[in-house]
């Protein structure tokens, strides 16, 4: 039968371990609670209204948004040979690293310790001690949730990083749909140059020629040589243009994009009046609902990310309370010890020693005190750069609002300019060859008629982009199928 005083032992044992477990569950993290969202409840432009089931921006993959297939699979690419997604994603392994640290420190560190010693002792002999056995050093015992608050700060900063990785996807798919369709336009534009150069070089011939026999004056002749060489001018211009979207591909999908992938050149129409297109299906890219404002704190990467770094510095000030409590450290060891090696395992040389240990600040120059209002002022800065970015996201999405609900007027607008300024020119060079007006009016309709054209195809990128910057406002571009 077993001894009453190792029943006693025995018993109070267990029940000292779950004392210890109640009080190491303390937390003294102030209560987590949302800020309201300091925006208006709805959109200031009034969105477009979509069926009960059609789902928000942010549970359409960008596979389904982007209608082209080669736009597709250069996003692809992107995704997979971006920098700085790639160092997004490794931000997070590093963040991860770092929550399991801190997680790490809840638990005690068991070491393997072999120890000799040898010095003098009183009688001019030599003293020697050896030791061999496990030992735990410096285990802080977390009655106040010191280590509990910096691991709750440190997970909120892993999954602030996820959501920062998140965020950078959706930048990443939106930089680059945005600039192919920019290369998309400078085809057009390019082709319409092209085409309005050649046109402006043979007007100047022309003017040359009536020139030189005296059927033409030479005002008529420096106009004509001013707006050939402001194509010359504008040619130029959209070669350059050109070349940094390429540049800029490049840099965003991690490596020269494959030709193939490439909005394909424009074919120079023949007739000066035709508009370059590049013939965009209407399903190019698909509309999204904007949903409610309310909708962009659970939806937007951006968001959610200010958010856990809002949790994290609210948890700081947890730690930071806890350093006005005592601290108390286990330090241990248990194994064999001899004054001599052949004696290290043998019976007798068998112990242990126990040394707990209480710290509880009494004078620190008002370190603590300072560490804490750090913390919460840290707390204070998390909260207005939360609300910032809730206040950023609704500008975003109601700039790209205001855009969806003028663009379409402004194109259909420009088209019907154009096709006047079309039928202009046809009229203005009829009425030259029949000498019923100057070839001052020829050149005049030539001039607006380039501007009005190069203005229908900005009007037109800009609606495409901005359909683009509204998927991404509304949190779109990193869910996939």
């Amino acid at each position: 039968m077993m001894p009453k005083r190792s029943f006693v032992f025995t018993l109070r044992a267990p029940l000292g371990l779950i004392a210890l477990a109640v009080m190491a569950g303390c937390s003294l993290i102030p209560t987590y609670e949302r800020p309201a969202a300091p925006v208006a409840a709805q959109w200031p432009v009034a969105a477009s209204s979509a069926a009960p089931q059609t789902p928000l921006a942010a549970d359409i993959a960008w596979t389904d948004f982007v209608g082209d297939a080669r736009l597709r699979e250069l996003i692809a690419l992107a995704l997979s040979n971006n920098r700085d997604l790639r160092v997004a994603t490794l931000n997070i392994e590093q963040v991860r690293a770092q929550y399991q640290v801190r997680q790490a420190d809840q638990f005690p560190t068991v070491n393997a310790a072999a120890t000799g010693n040898r010095q003098p002792n009183g009688t001019g002999g030599i003293a020697s001690t050896y030791s061999v056995g496990l030992a735990l050093s410096s285990w802080e015992i977390d009655f106040f949730g010191r280590i509990a608050s910096l691991k709750e700060a440190a997970l909120a900063q892993f999954l602030a990083s996820e959501e920062a990785r998140r965020a950078a996807q959706t930048s990443l798919v939106a930089a680059v749909a945005s600039t192919w369709l920019s290369l998309q336009a400078n085809e057009e534009l390019l082709a319409l140059t092209q085409r309005t150069q050649a046109t402006r070089d043979d007007s100047l011939r022309l003017s040359k020629l009536r020139f030189d026999n005296g059927a033409a004056s030479a005002l008529d002749l420096r106009q004509a040589e001013s707006l050939a060489a402001a194509a010359q001018v504008a040619l130029a211009q959209q070669r350059r243009q050109r070349a940094l979207d390429i540049n800029a591909l490049t840099l965003l999908v991690g490596q020269a994009p494959p030709a193939n992938l490439l909005p394909a050149p424009v074919a120079v129409p023949q007739d000066t009046s035709v508009v370059p297109t590049m013939g965009t299906p209407a399903n190019m890219l698909r509309d999204v609902p904007a949903g409610l404002p309310s909708d962009l704190l659970t939806r937007r990467a951006d968001i959610r990310q200010a958010e856990q770094q809002l949790i994290a510095a609210n948890a700081n000030i947890g730690a930071a309370r806890a350093a006005f409590f005592p601290r108390i450290s286990l330090t241990a060891s248990v194994g064999t010890a001899s004054s001599e090696l052949s004696g290290l395992f043998k019976d007798g040389s068998w112990g242990f020693t126990l040394a707990p240990q209480a710290l509880l600040p009494i004078f620190d120059a008002g370190r603590n005190r300072a560490n804490l209002d750090a913390a919460e002022v840290g707390r204070d800065i998390a909260v207005a750069q939360y609300e910032k970015t809730i206040q950023t996201a609704f500008r975003e999405v109601a700039d790209a609002l205001a855009g969806s609900a003028t663009l379409g007027d402004q194109l259909a607008a420009q088209q019907r300019q154009a096709d006047a300024e079309a039928d202009r020119f046809r009229l203005a060079e009829l009425r030259y060859r029949n000498g019923v007006a100057s070839y001052l009016d020829v050149l005049d309709a030539q001039r607006s008629l380039f501007a009005t054209q190069q203005a229908l195809a900005q009007t037109r990128l800009a609606q495409q982009q901005n359909q683009v910057a509204l998927y991404k406002a509304l949190g779109g571009g990193w869910t996939q199928n």
